[in-house]
């Protein structure tokens, strides 16, 4: 090892490899409750009694207050210095409150009279938005004290990329291929029941996980700067993303990844993309089953190569992978009969689809994780600009900005569905398919998402924290260190 590279290691702190994914659990304990939420508009509309409508509208609206709740969760972060840390008591209490309110939603909301059931709908949405912010917001805020080495962090990204393909891919050939077949290709109440009461098993098992995995790390030793630890204050917020362009940059190339992802993933759509214009929405879980070990490989690969060549260069090859086999694959279903694609009729369509398919969600996935060691970067660098550790403000102004733009997702997917008739239900399994069907089935399943793919190039052209530079910013911050510990001294 040369003298220089001693000297670089001497700036960062390092965890271990269990540590690394044991934490990323925790992101999988979130996305489990997602993932299920996912399905409410489909309880809300078929057993509730709402409209679809109604339901576009609430699901939006919790999307935004979602987003408000994070900076008042972040303020709690930078605030918190409790016997178990800064982050542990959140992942638990966030956790708790997650499986409380879903039970409740899904089990009561529909018991109560037509009058009572949107009011409490919305109340009860509210408590389960703030169970999730509470414990995303530690995924966020938690890798600055995890690792700040630049080959630790993307492993991260790892770890993240496999375990939510695992949650939302197995997720889904779960739901499709058992449960809606078990169920008489049915969204029913016994349905719900069970996914549920998996979701909140699972979740919990990760999240104390989660929290052994940060057991060690959570402590003010690790708190950046000790001496500006907790001086923050709401006011501070709007000054701090005006002039961190890193942050404003990635906020912007995430969120509209996030918009287009969180499209993709409504349950209608999914519907209508594989139950419809393809005609086996069966295909929909089996597709997510085989191309899980490819898609396991892009992802281990992909954060592989962000360990050499920095996260940055690593997200923008994988934005451009994502949109252009986005866009190869609207061609095809243009020239092709989509029936065709089958695993039954094994042929040259249903091949060129799951090659194509397989690179669309694993790279798709690949972005989506090297966000949050991002995010730490960003933390870091505000850091080394103005010497304050606010990984709470910093990780929730992101999660603010990202969850208002991809708030949207249920509205768009709601309205447009409007606009070609569907006012009081959504597309159902098995209908036949019209030219409307067909052509919103390629807008929503994949016409957004590669126009986020090309926000999230442009807005890259402007965020400047690379390998290089991120280089400069560790140098800098254990300069800092330094400087303050020489200061304790000479006052001692």
């Amino acid at each position: 090892m040369s003298h220089t590279t001693a000297q670089q290691n001497q700036n960062y702190h390092t965890a271990r490899m269990w540590q690394i994914a044991l934490f990323s659990l925790n992101n999988s304990a979130t996305n489990l409750y997602n993932f299920a939420i996912g399905f409410v508009s489909y309880y809300a509309t078929g057993i509730a009694g709402l409209t679809v409508a109604v339901v576009s509208i609430i699901l939006t609206s919790m999307r935004v207050f979602d987003g408000v709740t994070d900076p008042i969760i972040g303020y709690i972060i930078d605030k918190t210095e409790s016997k178990l840390g800064k982050f542990r008591p959140l992942i638990i209490l966030g956790n708790v409150i997650l499986a409380g309110s879903i039970l409740i939603m899904y089990n009561v909301t529909h018991m109560l009279p037509e009058s009572m059931q949107f009011l409490f709908f919305i109340a009860i949405y509210v408590v389960y938005i703030i169970g999730y912010t509470l414990q995303t917001a530690v995924t966020k805020a938690g890798q600055t004290v995890l690792t700040n080495h630049p080959k630790q962090r993307p492993l991260f990204s790892v770890f993240d990329g496999v375990f939510t393909m695992l949650v939302y891919g197995g997720g889904q050939f779960f739901v499709a291929s058992n449960l809606v077949v078990k169920y008489n290709d049915e969204f029913s109440l016994a349905l719900f029941t069970e996914l549920n009461m998996y979701v909140v098993i699972i979740s919990a098992l990760l999240s104390v996980c989660s929290v052994i995995a940060i057991w060690n790390k959570d402590r003010k030793e690790f708190y950046g700067l000790a001496e500006n630890t907790v001086k923050t204050s709401f006011r501070e917020y709007l000054p701090v993303l005006k002039k961190n362009r890193p942050l404003q940059m990635l906020i912007i190339a995430a969120s509209t990844d996030k918009l287009a992802s969180s499209s993709t993933r409504q349950p209608a759509v999914a519907v209508m993309f594989f139950g419809i214009l393809i005609g086996d929405y069966a295909l929909s879980g089996t597709i997510s089953l085989v191309t899980m070990v490819p898609v396991l490989i892009i992802s281990v690969l992909g954060s592989i190569y962000a360990r050499k060549v920095g996260l940055k260069r690593s997200f923008v090859r994988g934005s451009w992978g994502a949109l252009l086999a986005g866009a190869i694959i609207m061609i095809m279903m243009l020239m092709i009969d989509p029936t065709t694609i089958s695993m039954d009729n094994m042929g040259v369509n249903t091949w060129m689809f799951l090659i194509l398919i397989t690179a669309f969600l694993g790279l798709g996935g690949l972005t989506n994780a090297l966000v949050i060691p991002m995010i730490a970067d960003v933390s870091d660098y505000e850091t080394y600009k103005s010497g304050r550790y606010i990984p709470g403000m910093l990780g929730t102004i992101f999660s603010f900005v990202d969850k208002l733009i991809s708030s949207l997702a249920p509205a768009i997917v709601g309205f447009m569905l409007a606009m070609i008739g569907y006012q009081e239900e959504f597309p159902q399994i098995g209908e036949s398919l019209t030219t409307a069907l067909f052509i919103m089935s390629l807008v929503l399943y994949l016409g957004i998402p590669i126009l986020g793919y090309i926000a999230s190039l442009l807005a890259m052209k402007f965020y400047t924290l690379d390998d290089k530079r991120m280089r400069e910013v560790q140098e800098g911050i254990a300069e800092m260190k330094k400087i303050d510990m020489d200061q304790q001294e000479q006052v001692q």
